[in-house]
Protein backbone atom coordinates (compact mmCIF):
# COMPACT_ATOMS: atom_id res chain seq x y z
CA UNK A 1 0.00 0.00 0.00
CA UNK A 2 1.32 3.30 -0.98
CA UNK A 3 1.69 6.03 2.36
CA UNK A 4 -0.70 8.60 2.76
CA UNK A 5 1.05 11.71 4.04
CA UNK A 6 -2.20 12.10 5.82
CA UNK A 7 -1.98 8.63 8.19
CA UNK A 8 1.48 10.03 8.77
CA UNK A 9 3.20 9.74 12.35
CA UNK A 10 4.56 14.01 13.15
CA UNK A 11 7.87 13.32 12.71
CA UNK A 12 10.30 14.22 15.67
CA UNK A 13 12.39 16.13 12.94
CA UNK A 14 9.63 18.15 11.87
CA UNK A 15 8.35 19.00 15.63
CA UNK A 16 9.58 18.13 18.59
CA UNK A 17 8.32 15.69 20.96
CA UNK A 18 7.67 17.46 23.53
CA UNK A 19 5.88 20.11 21.38
CA UNK A 20 2.28 19.91 19.81
CA UNK A 21 -1.03 18.21 21.11
CA UNK A 22 0.06 14.62 22.02
CA UNK A 23 -2.32 12.32 20.07
CA UNK A 24 -1.34 8.50 20.57
CA UNK A 25 1.90 7.74 18.35
CA UNK A 26 1.54 11.87 17.25
CA UNK A 27 -1.27 10.08 14.21
CA UNK A 28 -4.04 13.11 13.30
CA UNK A 29 -7.03 13.02 15.62
CA UNK A 30 -9.70 12.06 12.71
CA UNK A 31 -12.97 12.51 14.91
CA UNK A 32 -16.80 11.67 13.32
CA UNK A 33 -17.75 14.12 10.87
CA UNK A 34 -13.79 14.56 9.91
CA UNK A 35 -13.49 14.19 6.19
CA UNK A 36 -10.96 11.82 5.81
CA UNK A 37 -12.90 9.39 8.17
CA UNK A 38 -14.18 7.05 6.23
CA UNK A 39 -10.05 5.68 5.29
CA UNK A 40 -9.07 5.00 8.14
CA UNK A 41 -8.58 0.90 8.55
CA UNK A 42 -7.07 1.05 12.67
CA UNK A 43 -8.21 3.71 15.09
CA UNK A 44 -6.77 4.10 18.10
CA UNK A 45 -9.49 4.88 20.63
CA UNK A 46 -9.57 5.99 24.71
CA UNK A 47 -11.46 4.81 27.07
CA UNK A 48 -11.25 7.13 30.24
CA UNK A 49 -13.29 5.29 32.65
CA UNK A 50 -12.45 3.39 35.75
CA UNK A 51 -16.47 2.96 37.31
CA UNK A 52 -15.75 -0.71 37.82
CA UNK A 53 -12.96 -0.80 39.65
CA UNK A 54 -13.49 -2.54 43.27
CA UNK A 55 -10.30 -0.66 44.89
CA UNK A 56 -7.26 1.11 43.90
CA UNK A 57 -9.01 3.63 41.26
CA UNK A 58 -6.78 5.65 38.32
CA UNK A 59 -7.28 4.37 35.36
CA UNK A 60 -9.83 6.78 33.72
CA UNK A 61 -6.23 9.04 33.37
CA UNK A 62 -4.68 5.88 31.30
CA UNK A 63 -5.16 7.64 28.16
CA UNK A 64 -4.60 10.94 28.58
CA UNK A 65 -0.64 10.02 30.14
CA UNK A 66 -0.51 7.04 27.52
CA UNK A 67 -1.14 9.97 24.49
CA UNK A 68 1.84 11.87 26.15
CA UNK A 69 3.92 8.89 26.59
CA UNK A 70 3.76 7.72 22.89
CA UNK A 71 5.15 10.58 21.42
CA UNK A 72 8.02 8.98 21.91
CA UNK A 73 7.14 6.28 19.42
CA UNK A 74 8.90 6.15 16.06
CA UNK A 75 7.83 4.99 12.53
CA UNK A 76 9.59 1.15 12.05
CA UNK A 77 9.72 -1.96 14.13
CA UNK A 78 13.20 -2.60 16.00
CA UNK A 79 12.73 -6.30 14.93
CA UNK A 80 10.65 -6.94 11.85
CA UNK A 81 11.36 -3.54 10.29
CA UNK A 82 7.50 -3.27 9.59
CA UNK A 83 6.44 0.40 9.06
CA UNK A 84 2.76 -0.11 10.68
CA UNK A 85 1.24 3.59 9.57
CA UNK A 86 2.64 2.70 5.92
CA UNK A 87 0.64 -0.82 5.85
CA UNK A 88 -2.39 0.85 7.10
CA UNK A 89 -3.75 3.53 7.97
CA UNK A 90 -4.03 4.68 10.91
CA UNK A 91 -5.46 7.65 13.46
CA UNK A 92 -6.47 8.81 16.88
CA UNK A 93 -10.31 8.57 17.12
CA UNK A 94 -10.12 10.88 20.61
CA UNK A 95 -12.15 9.54 23.46
CA UNK A 96 -15.67 8.03 23.79
CA UNK A 97 -17.15 10.40 26.42
CA UNK A 98 -17.89 8.16 29.86
CA UNK A 99 -20.56 9.47 32.29
CA UNK A 100 -18.53 9.02 35.67
CA UNK A 101 -21.49 8.65 37.45
CA UNK A 102 -23.66 5.62 35.44
CA UNK A 103 -21.61 2.71 34.95
CA UNK A 104 -24.52 1.60 33.21
CA UNK A 105 -25.01 4.56 30.45
CA UNK A 106 -21.05 4.47 30.26
CA UNK A 107 -21.32 0.87 29.21
CA UNK A 108 -23.61 2.00 26.32
CA UNK A 109 -22.07 4.54 25.46
CA UNK A 110 -19.07 2.32 24.50
CA UNK A 111 -20.80 0.06 23.35
CA UNK A 112 -22.82 2.15 20.83
CA UNK A 113 -19.45 3.83 19.63
CA UNK A 114 -18.08 0.36 19.14
CA UNK A 115 -20.55 -1.14 17.18
CA UNK A 116 -20.42 2.67 14.88
CA UNK A 117 -16.88 1.63 14.09
CA UNK A 118 -17.58 -1.92 13.13
CA UNK A 119 -20.52 -0.30 10.59
CA UNK A 120 -17.95 1.95 9.54
CA UNK A 121 -15.32 -1.17 8.97
CA UNK A 122 -12.96 0.75 11.69
CA UNK A 123 -10.57 -2.35 13.42
CA UNK A 124 -10.81 -0.36 17.46
CA UNK A 125 -6.97 -0.44 18.97
CA UNK A 126 -8.80 0.89 22.52
CA UNK A 127 -6.85 2.60 25.55
CA UNK A 128 -8.91 1.98 29.33
CA UNK A 129 -9.39 2.47 31.68
CA UNK A 130 -10.19 0.01 33.80
CA UNK A 131 -10.75 -4.20 32.57
CA UNK A 132 -14.53 -3.38 32.38
CA UNK A 133 -13.89 -1.34 29.66
CA UNK A 134 -13.03 -4.25 27.26
CA UNK A 135 -16.48 -5.53 27.86
CA UNK A 136 -19.04 -3.12 25.92
CA UNK A 137 -15.99 -2.95 23.45
CA UNK A 138 -16.84 -6.92 22.32
CA UNK A 139 -20.43 -5.94 23.10
CA UNK A 140 -20.23 -3.37 20.29
CA UNK A 141 -18.26 -5.66 17.54
CA UNK A 142 -19.49 -9.39 18.45
CA UNK A 143 -23.41 -8.72 19.33
CA UNK A 144 -25.10 -10.22 16.55
CA UNK A 145 -21.77 -12.34 15.13
CA UNK A 146 -20.13 -14.91 15.41
CA UNK A 147 -17.85 -14.94 18.66
CA UNK A 148 -14.81 -13.90 18.44
CA UNK A 149 -11.59 -15.68 19.84
CA UNK A 150 -9.56 -14.08 22.68
CA UNK A 151 -6.10 -13.95 23.63
CA UNK A 152 -5.58 -12.35 27.27
CA UNK A 153 -2.66 -10.92 28.91
CA UNK A 154 -3.41 -10.72 32.88
CA UNK A 155 -2.73 -11.35 36.22
CA UNK A 156 -6.27 -11.95 36.49
CA UNK A 157 -8.94 -13.58 34.95
CA UNK A 158 -11.30 -11.80 35.23
CA UNK A 159 -14.38 -14.49 35.37
CA UNK A 160 -15.19 -13.83 38.35
CA UNK A 161 -18.91 -13.82 39.68
CA UNK A 162 -20.25 -10.68 40.87
CA UNK A 163 -19.21 -9.40 44.30
CA UNK A 164 -20.99 -9.33 47.15
CA UNK A 165 -23.38 -12.05 45.89
CA UNK A 166 -25.30 -9.48 43.32
CA UNK A 167 -25.57 -8.62 39.79
CA UNK A 168 -22.99 -5.64 39.41
CA UNK A 169 -20.37 -5.78 36.62
CA UNK A 170 -16.49 -5.01 37.82
CA UNK A 171 -12.92 -5.06 36.20
CA UNK A 172 -13.33 -8.30 37.76
CA UNK A 173 -16.19 -9.97 35.62
CA UNK A 174 -15.59 -8.87 31.78
CA UNK A 175 -15.02 -12.33 30.51
CA UNK A 176 -17.29 -14.28 32.07
CA UNK A 177 -20.23 -11.94 31.10
CA UNK A 178 -18.63 -12.03 27.60
CA UNK A 179 -19.09 -15.70 27.64
CA UNK A 180 -22.20 -15.75 28.65
CA UNK A 181 -23.64 -13.51 26.41
CA UNK A 182 -21.84 -15.19 23.56
CA UNK A 183 -19.72 -12.96 22.29
CA UNK A 184 -16.20 -14.58 22.84
CA UNK A 185 -15.64 -18.65 22.16
CA UNK A 186 -14.47 -19.86 25.32
CA UNK A 187 -12.83 -23.09 23.18
CA UNK A 188 -10.53 -20.40 21.34
CA UNK A 189 -10.08 -18.40 24.88
CA UNK A 190 -6.56 -18.19 26.23
CA UNK A 191 -5.25 -16.19 29.51
CA UNK A 192 -1.69 -16.05 30.32
CA UNK A 193 0.41 -14.76 33.31
CA UNK A 194 -2.50 -16.04 35.74
CA UNK A 195 -1.51 -15.38 39.06
CA UNK A 196 -1.83 -13.84 42.74
CA UNK A 197 -3.78 -15.02 45.85
CA UNK A 198 -7.41 -15.72 45.27
CA UNK A 199 -11.23 -15.59 47.28
CA UNK A 200 -12.09 -18.99 45.98
CA UNK A 201 -11.59 -21.35 42.80
CA UNK A 202 -14.77 -19.94 41.01
CA UNK A 203 -12.96 -18.68 38.24
CA UNK A 204 -11.11 -21.64 37.51
CA UNK A 205 -14.17 -23.54 37.82
CA UNK A 206 -15.45 -21.85 35.17
CA UNK A 207 -12.73 -21.80 33.25
CA UNK A 208 -12.85 -25.72 33.18
CA UNK A 209 -16.36 -26.33 32.66
CA UNK A 210 -16.17 -23.66 29.27
CA UNK A 211 -13.26 -24.92 28.39
CA UNK A 212 -10.83 -21.73 28.76
CA UNK A 213 -7.43 -22.68 28.65
CA UNK A 214 -5.64 -20.52 31.70
CA UNK A 215 -1.67 -20.50 31.28
CA UNK A 216 -0.86 -19.82 34.97
CA UNK A 217 2.64 -17.63 35.41
CA UNK A 218 4.35 -20.85 36.99
CA UNK A 219 3.51 -22.78 33.55
CA UNK A 220 4.37 -19.52 31.57
CA UNK A 221 8.33 -19.59 32.90
CA UNK A 222 8.53 -23.11 32.83
CA UNK A 223 7.78 -23.17 29.23
CA UNK A 224 9.34 -19.73 27.94
CA UNK A 225 7.13 -17.22 25.95
CA UNK A 226 7.88 -19.10 22.44
CA UNK A 227 6.39 -22.15 23.18
CA UNK A 228 3.20 -20.41 25.33
CA UNK A 229 2.67 -18.35 22.19
CA UNK A 230 2.87 -21.09 19.72
CA UNK A 231 -0.31 -22.89 21.67
CA UNK A 232 -2.05 -19.39 21.46
CA UNK A 233 -1.68 -19.60 17.48
CA UNK A 234 -2.82 -22.69 17.67
CA UNK A 235 -5.69 -22.18 19.79
CA UNK A 236 -7.20 -19.14 17.80
CA UNK A 237 -6.44 -20.05 14.10
CA UNK A 238 -7.13 -17.72 11.89
CA UNK A 239 -10.07 -16.86 12.52
CA UNK A 240 -11.39 -13.17 13.74
CA UNK A 241 -9.88 -12.58 17.03
CA UNK A 242 -9.95 -10.39 20.06
CA UNK A 243 -6.52 -9.22 22.30
CA UNK A 244 -6.98 -7.72 25.81
CA UNK A 245 -3.68 -6.95 27.52
CA UNK A 246 -3.97 -6.00 31.19
CA UNK A 247 -0.53 -4.12 32.48
CA UNK A 248 -0.64 -6.03 35.77
CA UNK A 249 0.52 -8.88 33.65
CA UNK A 250 3.63 -7.01 33.87
CA UNK A 251 5.46 -7.92 37.31
CA UNK A 252 5.11 -4.40 39.44
CA UNK A 253 8.49 -3.91 39.61
CA UNK A 254 8.47 -2.90 35.90
CA UNK A 255 4.45 -1.54 35.86
CA UNK A 256 4.05 -0.07 39.16
CA UNK A 257 1.28 2.34 37.86
CA UNK A 258 -1.28 0.25 37.93
CA UNK A 259 -4.78 -0.55 40.62
CA UNK A 260 -4.00 -4.58 41.20
CA UNK A 261 -0.37 -5.10 41.10
CA UNK A 262 0.47 -9.08 41.31
CA UNK A 263 4.46 -10.01 41.96
CA UNK A 264 6.06 -12.23 40.46
CA UNK A 265 5.49 -11.54 36.80
CA UNK A 266 6.77 -10.95 34.06
CA UNK A 267 9.51 -8.82 32.62
CA UNK A 268 9.38 -5.38 30.34
CA UNK A 269 11.04 -7.13 27.82
CA UNK A 270 9.07 -10.23 27.95
CA UNK A 271 5.83 -7.76 28.01
CA UNK A 272 6.71 -7.09 24.41
CA UNK A 273 7.36 -10.46 22.90
CA UNK A 274 4.57 -12.35 24.15
CA UNK A 275 2.72 -9.75 21.62
CA UNK A 276 5.34 -10.14 18.89
CA UNK A 277 3.85 -13.68 19.28
CA UNK A 278 0.48 -13.55 18.78
CA UNK A 279 1.94 -11.75 15.22
CA UNK A 280 -0.13 -13.79 12.21
CA UNK A 281 -3.33 -14.32 14.32
CA UNK A 282 -6.20 -12.25 12.90
CA UNK A 283 -6.32 -9.51 15.21
CA UNK A 284 -9.58 -7.08 14.26
CA UNK A 285 -9.38 -5.43 17.47
CA UNK A 286 -7.24 -5.35 20.59
CA UNK A 287 -7.41 -3.25 23.81
CA UNK A 288 -4.61 -2.22 26.65
CA UNK A 289 -6.21 -1.47 30.18
CA UNK A 290 -5.52 -0.59 33.98
CA UNK A 291 -2.62 1.79 33.51
CA UNK A 292 -3.16 4.05 36.66
CA UNK A 293 -0.92 7.26 36.29
CA UNK A 294 -1.67 8.25 40.11
CA UNK A 295 0.60 4.91 41.20
CA UNK A 296 3.18 5.95 39.16
CA UNK A 297 4.63 9.25 39.18
CA UNK A 298 8.04 8.32 37.04
CA UNK A 299 5.49 7.66 34.13
CA UNK A 300 7.30 4.10 33.13
CA UNK A 301 4.28 2.08 33.15
CA UNK A 302 2.79 4.55 30.75
CA UNK A 303 6.07 4.54 28.45
CA UNK A 304 5.72 0.60 28.63
CA UNK A 305 2.10 0.26 27.52
CA UNK A 306 2.76 2.81 24.71
CA UNK A 307 5.39 0.36 23.43
CA UNK A 308 2.99 -2.26 23.97
CA UNK A 309 0.26 -0.55 22.20
CA UNK A 310 2.92 -0.28 18.99
CA UNK A 311 3.36 -3.73 19.23
CA UNK A 312 -0.36 -4.32 19.20
CA UNK A 313 -0.74 -2.15 16.15
CA UNK A 314 1.84 -3.97 14.61
CA UNK A 315 0.11 -7.27 14.84
CA UNK A 316 -3.27 -5.89 13.97
CA UNK A 317 -1.50 -4.21 10.74
CA UNK A 318 -0.10 -6.83 9.10
CA UNK A 319 -3.77 -8.56 9.62
CA UNK A 320 -5.28 -5.64 7.76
Amino acid sequence: MTADPFFQPIPGMTLPRFAGVPTFMRLPLVEPGHPRRGDVQIGLVGLPWDGGTSNRPGARHGPRALRDASTMVRAQHPVSGLRPFETARCADLGDIGPNPVDLGDTLARIETAMAGLRAEGIRPLSVGGDHLCTLPVLRGLARGAAPLGLVHFDSHTDLFPAYFGGTALTHGNPFRVAVEEGLIDPRRTIQIGIRGTAYDSADRDFAKAHGIRIVTIEEFFARGAADVMAEARDLLGDRPAFCSYDIDFVDPAFAPGTGTPEVGGPNSFQALEVVRGIAGLNIVAADLVEVSPPFDLGGGTAWLGASILFEMLCVMAEAI
